[in-house]
């Protein structure tokens, strides 16, 4: 009965129109309230949501995310779209893969794709369409590249999935996601490269040497943060958590007095905009731990496990099934509630069928990121039909080979362990 409630009100919200945290909070407390007395549920509520913001490990998230703001800030996404352009930019659809990779490198160091949307794509997106490249191209290939950034590390997402699996190293998440992450970027690749062929789209003009050492002189100090949170990580010289405030530290070095992009009467700005989203991610985080928590009270992970290998015994059909049903999620469920409570729901059932936790939860992010940028509560595509200065309509159809890609990079995932498990096993982090 309980589970009827938190479904049914949950669903009834959400078509609404209420912001999704508070569907969540408002449908597990309805629940509460069929299952226990008033007073008793209001406690426990409190009490859950409190508990599952008590970790140490979430304290990297607004510490990243404050990074975050102050890198998106800091003209970080120029010095990085210069240096992908002296690379691959004279390459046949070169601008493509300057703007994927460009994508790549921002979002995972901002550790936001709505950041690498709007940063990359307000240069990138009008830049490709003086080349050639359709408008509706242009905007589409932002939203599906900024997806990446997500799964290369510091990542915030892959901390939220290291909470509510119940302590993974949150070190062997991060180079996990390194060779899915790329694989993501080589696939949308390619759909560039058939695009830019298909359209006989010119190849940008090459630059000198001493053009690329300048810009590489400019990008490396925003690179070297992936390398020094990384590191340090690895090298045992801090935890996930002290490398959000190393990162702090860097970010705002580099943004004040380094690159001199960001004024001091900015600052205040910039923490406020940081606390906002902190709060929200929070909030997020709190409400989709209880409903996770009154799931698992109502069994049901064994309920949908046993459901789940009752259908095959061929771990290739659960996978597949798993896969299908996530990505049906995506559609409609932001990434980081979606992370909160579908992980105690399916890992149970990954791990019966062999699948490391590891594996599992690269797999997850990879999958519902990809929800991100598809209709109709795809957050990018809101955000880069607006850079655009178009609709999402008009940015879909552009996209559906893209999805095709992704989808593929997934398959691959799912499917060959060695993707996600092959660098942790060779640094000995698993």
């Amino acid at each position: 009965m309980e589970v009827l409630v938190l479904l049914s009100t949950f669903v009834l919200l959400f078509l609404l129109g209420v912001p999704i945290a508070f569907c969540i909070g408002a449908a597990t407390l309805c629940a509460f309230f069929v299952a226990m007395d008033a007073l008793p549920a209001l406690t426990t509520m409190a009490q859950r949501t409190a508990g599952g913001l008590n970790s140490f490990a979430l304290l990297a998230i607004p510490l990243f995310i404050l990074s975050g703001q102050l890198m998106a800030r800091g003209g970080i996404a120029r010095r990085l779209i210069d240096f992908a352009k002296a690379f691959i930019g004279m390459l046949p659809g070169g601008l493509a893969f300057v703007n994927i990779v460009s994508c790549m490198l921002f979002g995972s160091i901002s550790g936001s794709a709505v950041a690498a949307t709007s940063a990359v794509g307000g240069f990138m997106i009008p830049e490709m369409e003086r080349e050639g490249y359709k408008r509706n191209f242009g905007a589409a290939l932002t939203a599906a590249s900024s997806t990446t950034g997500l799964l290369i590390p510091p990542s915030n997402i892959l901390i939220v999935y290291a909470v509510a699996s119940g302590g993974i190293s949150i070190a062997a998440l991060f180079v996990a996601g390194y060779l899915p992450g790329l694989l993501m970027g080589l696939a949308l690749m390619v759909v560039a490269a058939g695009y830019a062929r298909k359209h006989r789209l010119p190849a940008s003009s090459a630059v000198s040497l001493r053009e690329v050492g300048r810009r590489t002189v400019a990008a490396l100090p925003s690179l070297l943060l992936i390398v020094i949170v990384i590191g340090g990580i690895l090298g045992g010289l801090f935890t996930a958590t002290e490398a959000g405030a190393v990162a702090v530290i860097y970010a705002f070095g580099l943004a004040v007095f380094a690159y001199r992009e960001v004024a001091w009467s900015e600052l205040g700005n910039i923490l406020l905009r940081a606390a906002e989203t902190t709060a929200i991610v929070m909030f997020l985080i709190g409400t989709s731990i209880t409903m996770s928590w009154l799931l698992a009270y109502e069994n049901v992970p064994e309920v949908m496990a046993a459901t789940l290998l009752g259908i095959s015994e061929n771990p290739l059909i659960i996978l597949l099934i798993i896969n299908l049903l996530l990505l049906l999620v995506g559609v409609f469920m932001d990434l980081t509630p979606a992370v909160l409570i579908f992980t105690p729901i399916f890992l149970p059932v990954a791990v019966e069928l062999g699948m490391s936790p590891l594996h599992f939860g690269i797999m997850l992010v990879l999958n519902l990121t990809i929800g991100l940028c598809t209709p109709p509560v795809g957050s990018i595509l809101f955000v880069s039909s607006a850079v655009a200065r178009t609709d999402i309509a008009t940015i879909v159809r552009p996209m559906l080979p893209m999805y095709l890609a992704l989808i593929a990079a997934l398959l691959l995932v799912t499917y060959v362990p060695q993707i996600s498990e092959g660098l942790p096993r060779m640094l000995g982090l698993m």
